[in-house]
């Protein structure tokens, strides 16, 4: 089996579109992931599952407080500029800010959460994350991303 044959295997499962943003030194730091997983309501805990190679997580896990965006579906240009290696991540990006977070505005679903453990796992790191408060925003679709591509749920209520 070659990583390319993993990849695409992977990429056939459909996934959610997180924005991970935090406030660093004063200011913001943030990425676009589609590793989310929720893990237990009690204690509240979400996991996010972080290239080694990330430049932005070493700065992100050193956040008081982290905002977790769950993307809709009109945020595609969001989860671009966020995923970008180079530039200004937030460009052109509506952003919330609160309790020391940055939230990207109108996502179906706003976390706040703090760094609970990381685990190693292959050439990710498996960041398990203590949800403090939660809201969601109704009717609003998410961003579904699928086959290397952004895709749109069938039978969605748009």
């Amino acid at each position: 089996m070659t990583t390319d044959t993993l990849r695409t295997a992977f990429g056939s499962y459909p996934t959610g579109v997180v924005a991970v943003c935090g406030m660093v030194a004063g200011e913001r730091v943030g990425m676009a992931m589609s590793t989310f997983v929720p893990i237990s309501l009690d204690p509240p805990l979400v996991g996010v599952c972080v290239q080694r190679t990330s430049r932005t997580w070493p700065l992100l896990r050193t956040a008081e407080r982290l905002g977790i965006s769950v993307l809709a579906h009109h945020h595609a240009h969001a989860a671009r500029a966020l995923a970008a290696r180079d530039g200004d991540r937030f460009a052109g990006i509506d952003l919330e800010f609160g309790d020391g977070t940055v939230h990207v505005a109108g996502s179906t679903a706003r976390l706040v959460c703090t760094v609970e453990n990381e685990v190693d796992a292959g050439d990710h790191v498996l960041a398990v994350l203590r949800v403090h408060t939660a809201s969601t925003t109704t009717g609003t679709e998410p961003l579904v991303f699928h086959r290397s591509a952004f895709v749109e749920l069938a039978g969605s209520r748009r």
